[in-house]
């Protein structure tokens, strides 16, 4: 599929048609049919450059690595002073090579798409190692004759491996840059003639990566004309936030000086929630600031406002940890699951698993399994009553598991399937209530805890924010502390929530 260039997406017609709505079904916003039509074309997930850039290298080390320890056993050497050391060898080797590598920014995704500038660096690069093991042994009076034939072997295999795999990475890149796959993806926020500069100070760079999504803005037609640069304005602000929600962006670029800070605060205090990186254009800036102070999209001097949470390795790397984890509770934990499902099912009519649709990641519904606890003629979809002490719908089963938090187990699953994390923000129905008010109207910044997948325990949850919401400051506490944790993310601060929740959970009074 050939990568959406937005403004061929939008028929003379569509543009007539702008001002038609559509209501979203979770929120009740209204967003235009354009631009719920444009989102559609930016649903698929992309892959982020420096994720494929990092994977690229790794390969590289471990095949090298690999190679090396291969030719000594086969070929004899790899002895330096004196001393046999294949693997050591082998993994100074691979390393070298990547760093030469990237010296000649041989790394440069936009770059790989083409093999044939690649077969040079790579001799290049693999050529100067071996030169500089030749300088090690000449230095280390050790003979050449001792290294010889395993250098020369490890130098071919490298070679023609390095080359064969970097082929098949060509290939693959060069498909996801005509899919849109490797682009990252924007929004901007503003119209008018600064919006213009942006998109033609973009799109005038030759490795350009940025993918101009669409254009939102507050002010009418008279003073932001409706078509900037061949983008259509999608919407307003409040359009934007379920905009976002529809596809997949990576980022919003915002025109509007920084002299209009009243106006600037109210459009970021709504967008914050988003998980995304949000920039503040500086080109139009008069203060000069030095060019470290500020960060680039392109070559578009910007000031970072908010940055995406968990992103890129830390979000590879948090996705590993849960299913590697996930697995092995299962495997540790099946003994419990299995008796736990027995017990449920001769204690009480209906099914072992409770299925409920509960807000994910950036406000999508997903399906969450638990084991049912309470009768099933009383099971509360929508969660419309919270579970109270001696709650009479809750089984005799049901209390101690819930009390244990092991009717919460088959959420392991749910780890498994991607819909949720190990730890992270506890994940809610859509629309639930507290004292008939809507969770969001009651605690500020409550929409923010979708910027991360929810979890099954969390930073709230170790501090003793579980159970029953039956007044306010319950919920308050509950939506700081996932903030809390959403800005102050790490993997040692998830594997010791891990740690501590099996002992919180049994020293808690308030779940029923």
């Amino acid at each position: 599929m050939q990568a959406l260039d937005p403004r061929t997406a939008f028929s003379s017609r569509a543009v007539l048609d702008a001002n038609a709505s559509t209501v979203d079904k979770n929120s009740g916003a209204h967003i235009t049919d354009l631009a719920r039509e444009v989102a559609a074309e930016f649903s698929e997930t992309t892959y982020a450059p420096v994720i494929v850039r990092g994977l690229i290298q790794i390969t590289d080390f471990f095949l090298l690595t690999l190679l090396g320890i291969v030719s000594s056993a086969v070929m004899g050497g790899a002895i330096v002073a004196g001393i046999e050391m294949p693997i050591l060898l082998s993994i100074a080797g691979a390393m070298l090579f990547s760093l030469f590598t990237l010296s000649v920014d041989g790394y440069s995704v936009h770059d790989m798409s083409h093999l044939a500038p690649q077969i040079g660096r790579i001799i290049g690069a693999w050529t100067m190692v071996t030169v500089l093991f030749l300088l090690v042994c000449y230095l280390s009076e050790t003979p050449i004759s001792t290294n010889r034939s395993w250098l020369g072997l490890w130098f071919l295999l490298g070679i023609f491996s390095v080359t064969a795999i970097r082929a098949v990475q060509s290939f693959l890149i060069r498909s996801w840059q005509e899919d849109g796959r490797l682009e990252r993806r924007a929004v901007i926020v503003g119209g008018g003639k600064p919006a213009a500069e942006i998109i033609t100070a973009l799109e005038s760079l030759d490795s350009n990566d940025i993918r101009i999504c669409g254009i939102f803005d507050d002010r009418d037609d008279e003073r932001s004309p409706p078509i900037v640069a061949g983008y259509p304005k999608l919407g307003n602000v409040d359009d934007l936030v379920e905009f976002s929600r529809l596809c997949k962006i990576d980022m919003l670029i915002v025109t509007i000086p920084v002299s209009a800070e009243k106006r600037v605060l109210q459009m970021l205090h709504k967008l914050w929630i988003l998980p995304l990186d949000i920039h503040l254009s500086a080109h139009m800036n008069k203060m000069q600031f030095r060019r470290r102070t500020y960060s680039y999209v392109g070559n578009l001097p910007t000031v970072p406002v908010f940055a995406k949470p968990i992103a890129n390795w830390g979000g590879l790397l948090k996705r590993v940890c849960d299913i590697l984890l996930a697995t092995l509770a299962l495997l540790v934990l099946s003994p419990i699951l299995i008796a736990t499902a027995i017990a449920i099912k001769f204690d009480s009519k209906g099914p072992v698993i409770f299925r409920q649709k509960r807000l994910g990641f950036n406000n999508e519904e997903v399906m969450i399994y638990k084991f049912r606890s309470l009768y099933h003629t009383q099971s509360d979809l929508m969660a419309k009553k919270s579970v109270t002490k001696n709650d009479s719908r809750v089984t005799r089963v049901g209390r101690f598991i819930r009390k244990t938090s092991i009717d919460e187990l088959p959420q392991l699953f749910n780890v498994l399937l991607g819909t949720l994390s190990l730890v992270g923000p506890r994940p809610h129905v859509a629309r639930q209530q507290t004292n008939d008010r809507l969770f969001e109207e009651v605690a500020d910044g409550y929409m923010a805890r979708h910027k991360v997948k929810p979890g099954i325990t969390g930073w709230a949850q170790i501090h003793g924010w579980r159970g029953e919401i039956d007044d306010d400051e319950k919920l308050k506490q509950r939506v700081q502390h996932d903030i809390y944790y959403i800005e102050n993310w790490s993997l040692g601060l998830d594997l010791y929530i891990l740690m501590v929740t099996p002992f919180k959970i049994f020293c808690q009074d308030s779940a029923y």
